[in-house]
């Protein structure tokens, strides 16, 4: 099969809704690819709730990232059995979880995002090719002139030819495909300047992947089989951890001191007083508050049997292997998704309650709510891809907060939205424990977007021009979204005009027409004044 479109966004997660919206607003024709079974990405497949900035609700996101949170919670008020008082709130917060402002159950983004997309489905000009990976493509010189798809199921093969190619992948996988220059790892101090990037360059050392799960509690015994290496994931003990890895005690992201953590299934509590706002300190310390996406009592009585959690918590952090540029990522990807079955049997059986006894048999996998077959989350949470040698690369320096202070982080001329998370590094494949440092309210310039010589492929995903370091920062769900709109916008922008998007970020005249463009868009380019964390 082959089929010819202006734009081929390849990869389905966040950042590429975003960049396929974007450009069937501005008139193209679009071609969108997805792996999984949901479109959504971090947001969906992979079960992640939104991790925001403690401003999202009043600046500081895109209109069409707003559009899907407004239609998130549209969708329960106007389908789910909410209590009143959870109806009446502005900001409904569906899970009350502490993690987010907007704590929700994946399927519901996917019906949003659906929704969305559903227009351009419906008039053609959206094709929508899923489940479909790339695995092959065509380059004439600096430009791709086509991508091959494989069907994940059949191994069917699809080849799209296309103007522009947008890579929004989680791992940057166009870039090895199409020859395209990019980085994986720590970069050097040399390379950098980093105040936090070690002396020597660690291309394999990337952060932990996550496989998550949801849980709720309720009566019987639910306890799923003993996972085949049980053992092995009981006894291991990280030499940074303070404890074994399957265990209530884990590092402090800020202090690195192993915590103690609580877990205690169904509190009894008024969900509305929850509030989601990670600027403050400890929110983890909970376990079963922290990303919770259904608090049974925003519904009403006997809607919900229990409260649903999500958990994507420190133990189950998987940090014994990189998947990218590796032989056996396979094996990596399904070692991880045992210690996230260790994780939940050791619960289960194991765990100590403050009662002094031990295990929770209560908790009840609940496969239905995350999609994945195997009641795990169908797709494992990637937080570092490829990122590709760009016309501009964002360093700690730019955005951190001890060096920046109160100058903010670096204003770019070439602004094309904006961000705040702090640059949260997870432990990591070369046996680093946590850096979490302080950040500045940052902007996101066109010149990471943009690969220095390949002239219509553009990033937008997390595979933009950051270091290691700041992709723990630039990483997270609006983020992402600002970045596939931008690189969507730019990919019409330069098809409208039959331009290269190196000549967009090189003529100022060009840059002011495009940045406008955004701005007509609802995309904010700087910050008002606010303060770091």
């Amino acid at each position: 099969m082959e089929i010819h479109t202006d734009a081929l966004v390849v990869g389905g997660g966040l950042g590429g809704v975003a960049a396929a919206l974007a450009l069937l607003r501005a008139g193209s024709d679009v071609v969108l690819t997805e792996e999984y079974d949901w479109l959504g990405g971090q947001l969906t497949s992979q079960a992640v709730p939104p991790d925001e900035h403690p401003w999202v609700e009043r600046l500081g996101v895109t209109a069409s990232y707003r559009a899907l949170r407004d239609g998130i919670r549209d969708y329960y008020r106007r389908h789910y059995p909410l209590t009143e008082r959870a109806r009446a709130r502005p900001e409904l917060n569906p899970g009350a979880g502490r993690v987010s402002r907007l704590c929700h159950e994946p399927r519901v983004a996917v019906a949003v995002i659906e929704s969305m997309l559903a227009p351009y489905r419906g008039s053609g000009r959206l094709r929508v090719l899923q489940p479909y990976r790339p695995v092959g493509a065509d380059v004439d010189a600096d430009r791709v002139s086509a991508v091959t798809l494989a069907h994940r199921d059949t191994g069917a093969r699809a080849t799209v030819r296309a103007r522009v190619v947008l890579d929004a992948t989680e791992t940057g996988e166009l870039l090895p495909l199409t020859g395209t220059e990019y980085v994986t790892g720590f970069e050097s101090r040399a390379e950098t300047g980093e105040p936090s990037a070690p002396a020597e360059a660690q291309p394999q050392n990337m952060q932990a992947i996550s496989v998550c799960f949801a849980v709720d509690h309720v009566d019987g015994d639910h306890t799923i089989e003993r996972p085949a290496t049980y053992d092995h994931w009981r006894e291991y003990r990280p030499p940074f951890w303070g404890d074994r890895l399957l265990s209530w005690r884990a590092p402090t992201p800020r202090t690195l001191e192993p915590v103690e953590r609580s877990f205690t299934p169904n509190p009894d509590e008024d969900p509305t007083e929850v509030l989601g706002d990670l600027q403050r300190p400890g929110g983890d310390m909970e376990l079963w508050r922290f990303r919770r996406i259904a608090a049974r009592r925003n519904f009403e009585d006997g809607a919900y049997a229990s409260d649903i959690t999500l958990v994507n918590w420190p133990m189950i952090d998987y940090f014994d292997g990189s998947i990218i540029d590796v032989p056996d990522a396979g094996r990596h990807v399904e070692a991880a998704r045992e210690l996230s079955r260790s994780m939940l049997y050791w619960m289960q059986t194991e765990a100590p309650r403050p009662d002094g006894g031990t295990g929770y048999p209560g908790l009840r996998l609940r496969g239905d709510v995350v999609g994945g077959a195997d009641g795990l989350a169908q797709a494992p949470y990637v937080r570092e891809s490829r990122r590709i040698r760009a016309l501009r690369t964002v360093r700690e320096q730019d955005i951190a907060l001890a060096v920046r202070g109160d100058r903010g982080a670096v204003r770019y001329d070439d602004s094309v939205g904006i961000g705040m998370y702090r640059i949260d590094l997870h432990p990591s494949t070369g046996g680093d424990n946590y850096i979490d440092v302080g950040c500045s309210p940052f902007e996101i310039p066109l010149g990471a977007l943009i690969p220095q010589r390949v002239d219509n492929l553009l990033a937008a995903a997390k595979n933009i021009g950051t270091t290691h370091i700041t992709n723990g920062a630039y990483r997270l769900h609006p983020v992402e979204w600002n970045i596939g709109e931008a690189a969507g916008a730019l990919a019409a922008f330069c098809l409208d005009r039959d331009l290269p998007p190196h000549a967009v970020h090189e003529k100022d005249e060009l840059l002011s027409d495009y940045q406008s463009l955004l701005v007509r868009s609802g995309v904010e380019l700087h910050w008002p004044p606010v303060s770091g964390y």
